[in-house]
């Protein structure tokens, strides 16, 4: 086969028809999304919700809130991790143009115009939205609600270890190694002193004592890898039942799961009414029964939650005999609980935790490329959260509606059906051929013949009768 060589200088057409545009799989699945969103009215109520953020009569061009959210969709779908990358994606694929609405020949919005829109709404017009999600998934009848799991993970803050301060001084981490080292006898310190005394130094990392100066929200703690890092907390209620994010929470990261529940637990309760009030239907089977990992067991989060009759199963650490003196009501919170955990609908929850709250992180921080944010302070990043989340919980919703929830998984499925059929014509072509063999003359046995193509064709045979 002759080597194929590229056309440099093709003089191209002045005129193209659109239905001669090519269109890949993924055209398809967001021609679905589309077809989704304008189902429920999405664009109609993204305006009127954000309707007290734009002039009436006078301003610069402003973006449509039905762009705007569209594009902070395809960071989900599309694994991108910053505004910069949505607008140069969008700008780039025809199929992500006619999804945002701009055409051929419309002008993408740049990632400064995306940025100053989100800076524009606020935080509840963001969690409007994804409330908004949830009464779509309870018409899809993807909300249970009654029984509902909880768990945290760490976002990588945009904010670099060697630039925190000290809270008190302002000095930075260098000066202050420097400050330590001339107190110490040291005139003129090298890089290798000023490592030896931080190495043995205790609390060095102490967030009490250091900040970043451009993002005060991030904490100082230790990643899921094992790397110390400036970071933010996210966590999520999901329901275990079909799997849909019922509230999600960003808060420091350097409190802990029992401090960080209430929160969540609260948005939780918030998001419910709210959702009644979408719905107009009084949910009588709000959350009856709470599955954590062991990260979330004491005292003070069992004995709340067994008072508001709330059935918990947390896995239980283990930490030894334990003195319940003048603990009535933790001992039987706490006995409550081990005994729900040893039972068996108890270890089915707890083996089913792992699948239903580790899959959206997997999807949304993972794969949906939010694991390092490039956005400053807990209300920015929460504003992406939870759109972010609102993809995910559509996701679930496009699921059930063609059997895949992301663009690749779609054009997947696409090439799973052809292999399918393929292999389908394989076994009939086999049948036919051992039917054949059974009525074949023994001269024909041992040939092989095309597919389709049998030599019983010209053979005549008889019933006798």
């Amino acid at each position: 086969m002759a080597m194929g060589r590229r056309q440099r200088h093709r003089q191209q057409t002045m005129w193209l028809a659109t239905e001669q545009l090519p269109r890949t799989a993924g055209h398809v699945f967001y021609d679905q999304v589309n077809k989704t969103l304008t189902k429920h009215g999405f664009d109609e109520f993204a305006e009127k919700t954000c309707q007290q953020f734009y002039a009436d009569t006078m301003g610069r061009p402003s973006l449509a809130p039905g762009i705007y959210f569209r594009m902070q969709l395809i960071g989900y779908f599309e694994g991108i991790d910053s505004e910069r990358g949505m607008a140069w994606r969008c700008a780039d694929s025809l199929s992500l143009r006619e999804f945002i609405g701009v055409g051929l020949t419309g002008a993408v919005p740049d990632h400064s115009t995306v940025s100053r829109t989100r800076r524009l709404i606020d935080l509840e017009t963001h969690g409007s939205v994804f409330s908004w999600m949830l009464g779509v998934l309870a018409e899809n009848e993807l909300v249970d609600g009654k029984t509902v799991g909880v768990d945290g993970s760490t976002l990588e803050a945009n904010a670099a270890m060697k630039s925190i301060v000290r809270r008190d001084t302002g000095e930075s981490y260098t000066d202050f190694l420097q400050g330590l080292a001339k107190a110490s006898g040291i005139e003129t310190p090298t890089r290798e002193d000023l490592a030896r005394m931080d190495r043995n130094r205790p609390k060095k990392g102490s967030n009490e004592e250091w900040v970043h100066p451009d993002d005060p929200d991030a904490a100082i703690t230790k990643m899921k890898d094992g790397r110390t890092h400036l970071a933010h907390k996210v966590e999520h209620a999901v329901d275990m039942k079909t799997g849909a994010v019922l509230a999600v929470t960003v808060q420091a990261a350097n409190h802990g799961d029992t401090t960080t529940l209430t929160g969540t637990l609260i948005e939780l309760g918030s998001q419910m009414e709210t959702l009644e009030s979408i719905t107009d239907k009084i949910r009588e089977d709000r959350l009856t029964e709470l599955v954590t990992d062991k990260g979330y067991h004491s005292n003070d989060s069992l004995t709340p939650l067994c008072a508001a009759g709330v059935r918990t199963y947390m896995s239980e650490p283990k930490r030894g005999r334990r003195n319940w003196k003048n603990k009535t009501e933790e001992q039987k919170a706490v006995y409550a609980n081990r005994r729900r955990i040893r039972g068996n609908r108890g270890k089915a929850l707890l083996r089913r935790r792992g699948l239903m709250l580790e899959r959206p992180f997997a999807h949304c921080l993972e794969t949906g490329g939010l694991r390092r944010v490039y956005l400053r302070g807990r209300s920015n990043i929460l504003k992406r959260v939870l759109v972010h989340y609102a993809a995910f919980n559509l996701s679930l919703v496009l699921r059930q509606q063609i059997g895949k929830g992301t663009p690749r998984g779609f054009q997947g499925l696409v090439a799973l059906q052809i292999f399918g059929l393929l292999a389908l014509i394989r076994r009939l072509d086999a049948a036919l051929r051992r039917n054949d063999a059974v009525l074949m003359p023994a001269r024909y046995q041992n040939q092989r013949f095309p597919i389709g193509s049998s030599p019983l064709k010209n053979v005549t045979s008889t019933t006798g009768c």
